[in-house]
């Protein structure tokens, strides 16, 4: 399971002005923010009442030429790095796992597993599991089970600052302090736990991903690429034309 959220793209401008700094070509630049109508900088000569828009419309030229650079590598297409997406994705460990490999050009703020994870009662809809079969969830129930346990006494024992009475003597004589107990949630917990980040990325990095990821096996991977797809321009990430 992916959830990808909030998503913002912004830099065109910025990104554009020094893609067209090595030719000092500036002049040939044909983008601008829009308008329903066009662009906005014709449109505030002509008093336009059109409601002004966030939506940045690369021109032709500029298109062409990112295009060209985007196909002649990542060494001549700088400028997807000043490309910014800000986006916030709930997945599981596993596949973060997976996506911390990523690690230049890429900032995330995560919701904490070490901080928070006793703050709720542990259910099924805290995980991805939609792979899993009978028996396996019989399994991975008691897991779930176990750790509400866990939580249980975590909570009574931070709230008493004692040992909770009902915990059984086998038990008992195992757990020294509430952090023992702690640290059997946390080496319990499956990696399928799902974990929310505020994420930025840029559109060199979304490009290394879709190469490497579009076709992997874990559904994830391929459902983040097609999310990469839609984003605006997507095509000077996937080098696919016309996908506007």
């Amino acid at each position: 399971m992916i959830k990808i959220e909030n998503h913002k793209v912004t830099g065109w401008d910025a990104a554009i002005r020094g893609m067209r700094n090595p030719m000092n070509s500036w002049d040939k630049s044909d983008s601008d923010w829009g308008c329903s109508l066009g662009f906005c900088r014709h449109c505030w000569v002509t008093q336009c009442s059109e409601s002004f828009s966030d939506d940045y419309r690369i021109g032709e030229n500029d298109k062409k030429l990112m295009m060209r650079l985007a196909k002649a590598g990542a060494e001549h297409a700088k400028y997807r790095r000043m490309i910014a997406v800000y986006v916030d994705i709930t997945a599981p460990l596993y596949w973060w796992k997976e996506f911390d490999t990523y690690k230049v050009g890429t900032v995330a703020n995560s919701c904490s597993t070490m901080h928070k994870i006793t703050a709720k009662e542990f259910c099924r809809e805290d995980f991805s599991y939609e792979h899993m079969i009978g028996a396996t969830l019989e399994v991975f129930d008691v897991t779930i089970d176990m750790l509400n346990e866990l939580r249980n006494c975590y909570t009574k024992w931070q709230k008493t600052g004692a040992m909770p009475d009902d915990l059984g003597d086998d038990v008992k004589g195992e757990l020294a302090d509430k952090k023992d107990v702690w640290w059997q949630i946390i080496q319990l917990l499956p990696s399928s736990y799902n974990q929310r980040r505020t994420t930025m990325l840029n559109y060199e990095v979304l490009a290394n991903i879709y190469r490497q990821r579009k076709d992997h096996k874990l559904d994830e991977w391929r459902e983040f690429c097609k999310w990469i797809e839609s984003l605006p321009y997507s095509e000077i990430i996937t080098l696919k034309e016309d996908t506007q």
